[in-house]
């Protein structure tokens, strides 16, 4: 199998995002190594990661609003995530617990399925050389508290937008995130393991540009590709800060 040209055009979604953000920059960061391009929905996020010529700016439930975006990309990096609201007038001090809602056409099922469905079309359509899918851990469980968040279901359709990008015949990696914590990359030993079972340990969450270096490292090994696992790290100072992203991607076995 071909692998990606020397220095391969790679698109972030999702790039005004917390996460998305952080790939998008760091794609940039590194302009000997990659051409990088983002997607963003509006034109105000757009503008929040710098407003450059190479963030398009389209809905990827709109599949033909995205193509120009895709055309002539060698990789794909899948950022793009329904985003639950907290509905107002919740009180802490009362015991209250918040309660969420998603904006009406902005559904787990609109987003993270139909969203990212066309997405995959789109590369496949464009002989994209491999898509980076970021999911989330806790799939295999359909009770998981984050599908009763605003009644989305969010990890099922996530769920189903990986098992189509697992069938589509695209080079793939599906990478499982555990909780996303807003900290300093690159000082944790990072953990790979299959179907949840690090949920049942005590490392089970992930800094924001651990993810987004794993992405990138995704793109640049062939040992990430056809592979699906969860992603969690070692608390900091626990370990050996993870560098060899070829040997942990060598650990992976699992397909989905």
């Amino acid at each position: 199998m071909a692998g990606l040209p020397p220095k391969p055009t790679v698109l972030v979604t999702g790039a005004g995002g917390r996460t998305g953000s952080i790939v998008y920059k760091k794609l940039k960061e590194r302009s000997d190594q990659f051409t990088a391009k983002g997607l963003v929905r509006t034109p105000e996020s757009k503008d929040k990661i710098g407003g450059a010529e190479d963030v398009y700016v389209g809905d990827i439930r709109d599949a033909d609003s995205i193509a120009p975006a895709i055309q002539g990309i060698d990789a794909l990096i899948i950022l793009t995530s329904a985003v639950p609201k907290m509905k107002p007038g919740f009180d802490p001090s009362k015991g209250e617990r918040p309660e969420f809602y998603f904006e009406e056409g902005c559904f787990p099922e609109q987003v993270d399925w139909i969203g990212q469905k066309n997405q995959i079309d789109a590369a496949k359509a464009a002989r994209v050389k491999q898509v980076v899918l970021v999911g989330s851990m806790g799939g295999t469980n359909l009770n998981h508290p984050l599908n009763s968040l605003g009644n989305g279901n969010i990890l099922v359709w996530k769920r189903k937008a990986e098992r189509y990008l697992a069938d589509s015949g695209l080079p793939y990696t599906i990478i499982r995130a555990g909780g996303l914590q807003d900290k300093e990359g690159g000082i944790r030993e990072l953990l790979v393991g299959k179907d949840d079972e690090l949920l049942q340990t005590e490392t089970r969450t992930i800094a924001r540009p651990d993810v987004a270096e794993v992405c990138i490292q995704a793109v640049q090994y062939e040992e990430s590709k056809f592979k699906a696992f969860d992603l969690a790290s070692k608390p900091e100072g626990t370990g050996t800060p993870t560098t060899d992203f070829k040997a942990l991607f060598s650990q992976i076995t699992t397909r989905f």
